[in-house]
């Protein structure tokens, strides 16, 4: 009961927490970290190790980092500090990330005489500070960002990232979108964005419709219409498995105009579903994940050529 209690209690804090950014217009996974670090570069939040966050803790941690002008992308628990011969400051508020795992459990039915294993899933919540938290880190915790490559080089790290996708895209017109019934994505000429980033950020966003595909992470919320329930979720899916491959690749990412007129959809979805970014971080690290190992597959690939 006290589990079950404790996992309501997670869903609907940072459900509330996200829809408080999105009543005031603001969308938090959009360029929330700063550069200014040393890994800043590196955009998703990380733990003590260098080891990054996934789902909904990115999103999370994203708020907060947000919310408190951090610029260090680093985080850990109050324990790891001690291990570390350093401490929280006093009257610091930690920042709540989450861990789901599922326990093996053995029932007897008394009826068959047989015994049946069932997977139960459980959520808990714990608290994390950012390293600007925290007092008497070694001194990597705190540094700062010097320039290490060429943003023409990053660029063309986005590049081949999207070759390496091999999904099928066109480049004409005015619009941006995934056509599934024929598996293509459709992008305006790149002459056409305001600048390279733009145009990435941009095609991010439609590989993650791409990846719904049946043939791929077969991803389907019972769409009916445009504008209806199910393509919204779908559109804050690929919202957040853009914001999720821009940190991967580096790339600054802008408010998509035409996004805006979702908020107030999702808005609603949020408020009657507090498990629904939860649902919808999930599916959008899934995409994230498939794409980066489809990358990684063609670099392999072509190494060994």
């Amino acid at each position: 009961m006290q589990d079950t209690t404790e996992r309501k209690d997670v869903y609907s804090r940072i459900t509330a927490q996200i829809v408080e950014h999105l009543e005031k217009g603001v969308r938090p996974w959009i360029r929330p970290w700063n550069a200014e670090h040393a890994a800043g570069r590196i955009t998703r939040p990380l733990r003590h190790n260098g080891q990054p966050y996934s789902g909904i803790n990115i999103l999370s941690l994203w708020m907060s980092a947000l919310g408190q002008s951090f610029t260090a992308p680093i985080w850990m628990t109050f324990r790891q500090a001690s291990e570390l011969n350093a401490h929280v400051r006093k009257g610091e508020k930690g920042s709540i990330v989450v861990y789901a795992n599922a326990i093996t459990r053995t029932e007897h039915d008394d009826k068959t005489g047989e015994d049946t294993e069932r997977e139960i899933p459980y959520m808990k919540g714990y608290t994390v500070f950012n390293v600007e938290q925290i007092e008497g880190l070694p001194e990597i915790y705190y540094a700062k960002a010097t320039p290490t490559r060429d943003p023409v080089a990053r660029i063309d790290h986005a590049e081949k990232f999207f070759t390496s996708m091999g999904a099928t895209i066109k480049h004409g017109g005015n619009r941006a979108y995934y056509a599934q019934e024929l598996d293509y994505v459709q992008m305006p000429p790149f002459e056409a964005f305001r600048d390279a980033e733009s145009y990435y950020a941009t095609l991010a966003h439609e590989v993650t419709h791409w990846t719904k595909h049946p043939q791929r992470l077969d991803r389907d919320f019972g769409r009916k219409q445009w504008g209806d329930e199910g393509y919204s979720r779908e559109e804050l899916v690929a919202e957040l498995g853009s914001a999720f491959l821009c940190a991967d690749l580096e790339l600054h990412q802008e408010p998509r105009e035409e996004n805006a007129a979702y908020i107030a959809i999702w808005l609603e979805v949020l408020k009657n579903d507090n498990r629904a970014i939860f649902t919808a971080a999930a599916h959008a690290q899934r995409a994230a994940d498939y794409l980066n190992q489809k990358a990684a597959v063609q670099v392999s690939e072509t190494c060994a050529a």
